[in-house]
């Protein structure tokens, strides 16, 4: 293992603790959290060969330049050209598979994997399709600035079930679309990604 992927693995290890000190309401597991993220900085300074608190200035919010997040989702059409989706468990409403880019993984990875854990379906990427700034597009306000990167998947197997922290998945036809969660995904988008995988000109749209 190389100095490059050890340190990825270093980051992917403070990111997972980062975004457990986001959620986790346990103070046991916060505290445990908080150590992680200690540690990963810890062997980020040994790596760099720098003082600790160089390392912690660096990586302070405040000091960080501003950037959007990144939403990467899946889109999958069935051999009836039905729409892969997942219900999400917050607002019990439709979306295309998909969530926020991880530390460590490529785009495309992040959305094979994605749409195998809330739909149970394997796929491989065949393309990206667009990119969505969530801002120019009318989804309910919400504090972040987002990304929105929307790959072109081809099913290869598994088993079609809700995975743990969504409630369904299922197919549906463009014609009939269920009630979708609109901070994720737009109908207009949905139908807008369902001409673009029909375009004989492999085109990426953007904004």
């Amino acid at each position: 293992m190389d100095s490059k992927e050890q340190l990825n693995l270093v980051k992917r290890i403070k990111a997972i603790s980062e975004t457990g000190l986001v959620y986790a309401t346990d103070l046991y597991a916060r505290e445990r959290y908080e150590e992680l993220k200690e540690i990963s900085l810890k062997l980020m300074a040994y790596m760099a060969d720098s003082p600790m608190d160089v390392i912690k200035d660096f990586f302070m919010p405040e000091e960080d330049y501003p950037t959007p997040k990144v939403d990467v989702r899946g889109f999958v059409l069935n051999d009836r050209d039905e729409i892969l989706m997942a219900k999400e468990s917050v607002d019990s409403k439709w979306t295309i598979p998909g969530g926020w880019a991880d530390i460590g993984s490529t785009p495309s990875e992040i959305a094979v994997k994605e749409i195998e854990e809330e739909t149970g379906v394997k796929t491989d990427v065949v393309r990206l399709l667009a990119v969505y700034d969530k801002q120019v597009h009318p989804h309910p306000p919400e504090p972040y600035y987002i990304y929105k990167l929307i790959f072109l998947c081809r099913m290869k197997g598994g088993e079609l079930k809700a995975g743990f922290d969504m409630l369904g998945a299922d197919f549906f036809p463009i014609e009939d679309l269920p009630e979708l969660s609109e901070e994720r995904i737009l109908e207009s988008q949905v139908k807008h990604l369902f001409q673009l995988t029909k375009s004989s000109k492999p085109d990426v749209y953007f904004d």
